[in-house]
């Protein structure tokens, strides 16, 4: 009986990874260079000393129309040297400005206040969000910009991370896989998540639901941006598998920060729609079946386990192989035990507390 069950829910689960390799795969019509909006980059960065620096060096190399793009990096109040060394690259950088959180915009707190504060000042016609532990290539602001028709409001690219070891290539390929969801589901229509270091929107459909001043409080911010402009439901939300959009960030550097970062988009989570709470469903039960393998061994249920391994390297493969990323699957098993255990235990730890931890502030 159980079985058959595992049997159902794999099905469900493979059909859906179907999907998203589809709604991947979806092409989107781009615009002419000379139709390109004015843009505004924006980062916002607390106590990043050893980070920021790669970040605006790739920002100072970004190709676009002369005096379309402006690039806005927002100290969130640090106390190390980010503030120091943002000031001494950015001197003599026309497109580059520096500006210190100081006003609360409403009730907002931490890097969504940033990043309000710089929305405020900025000039373009569209916003690029990335973070300050990630790197750009230099056609990211301009690809992104060639999506841009009237009726499209939101952007997305994907991020890669640095692996190196076990711990870090699990990170980056859990990364690609996460991404690969919320652009499959985005691109049928479904917009359940997305993750703000490589995120755009129009600040023409900011605007429309009330700036981030407007929306209810949330620890992933840039969900629950997406959110609201698909609640509109006058625009399109894409998410293009376009190289020109790749990004690269730094992984979490041990358990305590991966802890914190998990947990923290759990929570967000909790605010997805239905069909993300369906989504996770089907992934949490097939994760289940396979950590009670050992308990109901037999050739069947040995099978079927080895076919829900096998499709989720079927979901990574193609786009690992289109970004040229393909050796970050050499850490596909550490992923599969990762990625096991934190589908599991994250509801459970959810359910007791909601704290989180981010940058050194409590939410």
């Amino acid at each position: 009986m159980l079985e058959i069950i595992f049997l159902i829910i794999l099905s469900i689960y493979f059909i859906q990874s179907v999907v998203f390799i589809i709604g991947v795969k979806k092409k989107f019509p781009k615009i002419d260079e000379k139709d390109l909006p004015k843009a505004s980059v924006i980062v916002a960065a607390r106590n990043e000393e050893n980070n920021i620096l790669r970040c605006i060096q790739s920002l100072n190399e970004l190709k676009y129309p002369d005096n379309k793009l402006e690039i806005i990096i927002v100290d969130d109040n640090s106390t190390d040297k980010t503030g120091e060394i943002i000031d001494e690259f950015i001197k003599g950088k026309e497109r580059f400005k520096k500006i210190v959180t100081q006003k609360e915009i409403g009730m907002l707190k931490g890097k969504t206040n940033a990043l309000a504060n710089a929305i405020e000042i900025s000039s373009g016609d569209i916003i690029l969000t990335t973070d300050a532990d990630c790197a750009v290539n230099p056609d990211w602001a301009y690809t992104i910009a060639s999506y841009y028709k009237e009726n499209v409001a939101v952007v997305n690219g994907y991020t890669t991370q640095e692996a190196v070891n076990n711990f870090s290539g699990m990170q980056a390929v859990d990364f690609i896989y996460l991404l690969i969801v919320a652009a499959g589901t985005i691109n049928f229509g479904q917009a359940i998540s997305c993750i703000g270091n490589n995120m755009s929107y129009s600040k023409k459909a900011y605007k429309e639901v009330g700036g981030y001043e407007n929306l209810p409080f949330s620890v992933t911010e840039d969900s629950n941006l997406l959110h609201a402009i698909d609640k509109l439901k006058k625009y399109k939300l894409i998410y293009p598998l376009d190289k020109g959009l790749l990004a690269s960030s730094i992984p979490c550097p041990n358990l305590k920060n991966l802890f914190r970062q998990k947990k923290r988009w759990a929570i967000g989570g909790l605010q997805v729609p239905v069909s993300g709470f369906l989504l996770m469903g089907t992934a949490f039960l097939a994760n289940l079946f396979i950590l009670l393998t050992p308990l109901f061994f037999s050739p069947v249920w040995f099978y079927l386990a080895v076919f829900k391994i096998l499709t989720d390297l079927f979901v990574l493969y193609p786009v690992h192989n289109y970004f040229g990323i393909k050796k970050n699957l050499k850490y596909f098993p550490a992923f599969q035990i990762y990625y096991i255990v934190y589908v599991i235990i994250l509801p459970f730890l959810v359910l007791f507390s909601k704290r989180v931890i981010w940058k050194d502030r409590k939410f």
